[in-house]
């Protein structure tokens, strides 16, 4: 495992951060701790949890407890009413994210949050009240960072203000020049990135990254550009088909090194139910991508954004 600064915070986060949710704890609390004790013998000091339901914090808490305080980041999202159902009403009144600390504190023994991300507030959604609160919870010691975590526009918005330490953004090997120039406003405000979607369902076989942002036929089936046999050497060309061809790679593998190798991002959420899965993301951080692949990932990053054009 390798790890970075997390941005002016004066704290060292893995190139990781395990992203835990309550599907972590539905197979029972000794499997999720086994997780957890498996990603701390990986290196991984960093971990999310993706909402504030107490049975999470729970087991998190428990299982971080063998570990100094210290030497851990660990994140808490906020904005939902019910943490273990996404579609419920979202609430980011002081009172909400106020209980939402408090009680995951409590339960889990953590001593304090590290990062507060706020989920995706919507451009009216978080009153002056709320960010009041979230200072007030700072100065106490309860959380030490604030943090938000989305994709919208707003998003922008939330950097410029310069109220927050921390951005969860998503980041791949797609990602628009909107995402990119977010990411290096927050970078130049001294946030803190953490990227999520590294490896977009749009990527996840080799006919979608080949077809990806493929122009549209017209009416008649006409239009959408010129087409290569099957096994034509060419075709796939320009694409992000050789995410699925590259040797000694799978396209995950790659998806997730290209975004560690951005020096702006501090770390990646990743998720894992299994302790097989988690420890082959835990060894990305430690292999070299191929040479040439750096290239080949902007070629094809440029060609998808000249055909959406």
């Amino acid at each position: 495992m390798r790890y970075r600064p997390f941005g002016s915070t004066g704290a060292a986060i893995s190139n990781i951060t395990l992203s835990l949710g309550i599907d972590a704890v539905s197979r029972g609390p000794e499997a999720a701790a086994e997780l957890i004790y498996a990603a701390l013998e990986a290196g991984i000091n960093s971990y999310r949890l993706e909402s504030a339901d107490p049975v999470l914090a729970e087991v998190v808490g428990h299982a971080l407890s063998s570990v100094e305080r210290k030497l851990l980041i660990v994140s808490l999202t906020l904005g939902r009413r019910d943490g273990r159902r996404q579609d419920m009403d979202r609430d980011f009144s002081a009172e909400a994210i106020t209980h939402a600390i408090d009680r995951a504190l409590h339960v889990s023994g953590l001593g304090w949050i590290d990062v507060a991300l706020l989920e995706r507030p919507g451009e009216h959604e978080l009153p002056q009240s709320s960010l009041n609160a979230l200072k007030a919870l700072r100065r106490t010691q309860r959380v030490r960072f604030l943090g938000v975590f989305g994709d919208d526009e707003v998003m922008d918005a939330y950097v410029s203000t310069g109220a927050f330490d921390v951005i969860a953004t998503p980041s791949n090997v797609n990602s628009s020049w909107k995402v990119r120039a977010r990411i290096r406003a927050a970078q130049e405000q001294d946030m803190a990135v953490m990227a999520y979607d590294y490896f977009p369902e749009a990527l996840n076989s080799r006919k979608k990254a080949t077809t990806l942002n493929e122009p549209k036929k017209g009416l008649f089936g006409f239009g959408g550009g010129p087409k290569r046999a099957k096994d034509d050497p060419l075709a796939g060309a320009g694409t992000f088909a050789f995410l699925h061809e590259t040797p000694h790679w799978d396209a995950e593998s790659i998806c997730l090194a290209h975004v560690m190798n951005d020096p702006a991002v501090a770390t990646v959420l990743v998720q894992a139910r299994d302790i097989p899965r988690l420890e082959a993301l835990s060894k990305i951080p430690d292999r070299d991508m191929p040479p040439g692949l750096s290239a080949q990932i902007e070629m094809a990053r440029v060609g998808a954004a000249n055909k959406v054009a």
